[in-house]
């Protein structure tokens, strides 16, 4: 799935499932200061982008940034509109934001132990050098979250863990102290609301840049989402195992599956998904959407 051309904009990076533009008229009045973020229907999973697509999945994302950056309404964000000059090709998947200056580090925030962070602790009892109580299994609950940073890989690349030190190093001292706060600010209010709902936010992703015009550390990229955060089932929580999760789990496990054939450490990508885990993906995502916002997604 190749991004569309948009009258008006000049396509100028694709992620694994994103696509920017900037206008094509540069010379217009603020031009160089906004991009236009386009969410798209790929899918990715172990650093490939699927040839499958999961119909309605860029809407879903950018609908449920949306309501987040909405509830967050304390942190600033790269937001600029979602309805005014998007095209309407792309309308409900796209927003147009501020350009930033990105920073080149993953920030995450973890409030249950699972995934890359269980494994480090069971080498070490620390994730991102940062030192854990003993005896915590898959699933065990992180009291208070801790922050645990990533590098940022090209695509196609691992994001590589990192420990404070490395985010001071990458970006200073007072940047990587913002940055941090925020990042457990965000996930401890956003916790509480999907506790709210009957979810529970394990971990989360976000991602930061400088706004040249107002001089902050400012939000930008998706937030809180089931391709950036995991999110479980509060009524189906049981420590000491993988949790079901609101996200790819279908596609991962059907990867790794002998129905697949696929070998995840081979250079080989992914074949095709069924019909039947395309549709549960898509169920799943819909299903956060609508658990969250109290909003039924059309």
């Amino acid at each position: 799935m190749s991004a569309p051309e948009l009258a008006g904009w000049t396509h100028v990076y694709s992620g694994k499932v994103r696509d920017l533009y900037v206008p094509a008229d540069l010379s217009a009045p603020g031009a160089g200061e906004k991009v236009l973020v386009v969410a798209s229907d790929r899918i990715s999973a172990y650093d490939h982008v699927l040839s499958s697509i999961i119909p309605d999945k860029g809407r879903i994302l950018t609908q449920l940034s949306l309501w987040w950056f909405d509830q967050l309404g304390n942190v600033p964000n790269h937001v600029i509109s979602a309805d005014e000059g998007v095209p309407a090709e792309v309308s409900g998947r796209a927003m147009i934001c501020k350009k930033l200056d990105m920073y080149p580090v993953e920030a995450i925030a973890r409030g249950y132990l699972t995934g890359s962070g269980l494994a480090e602790y069971r080498r070490s009892q620390t994730v991102c050098d940062v030192p854990l109580p003993a005896g915590l299994v898959d699933g065990s609950r992180i009291d208070p979250a801790i922050f645990t940073p990533s590098a940022k890989a090209e695509v196609g690349e691992h994001d590589e863990n990192i420990n404070y030190d490395a985010v001071v190093a990458a970006v200073g001292a007072e940047t990587a102290a913002k940055i941090r706060d925020l990042t457990l600010d965000i996930y401890t209010a956003a916790e509480a609301i999907a506790r709210s709902r009957g979810i529970i936010l394990a971990d989360t992703k976000v991602e930061f840049g400088l706004d040249p015009a107002t001089g902050l550390v400012t939000l930008g990229d998706e937030v809180l989402t089931p391709d950036s955060s995991r999110f479980w089932d509060a009524s189906l929580y049981e420590p000491g195992k993988a949790q079901p999760s609101f996200d790819k789990q279908y596609v991962r496990d059907w990867l790794t599956s002998p129905e697949s054939g696929w070998d995840k450490a081979s250079d080989t990508p992914p074949p095709a998904l069924p019909a039947d885990v395309v549709e549960r993906t898509r169920s799943r995502y819909v299903e956060a959407y609508e658990r969250l916002t109290g909003r039924t997604f059309t």
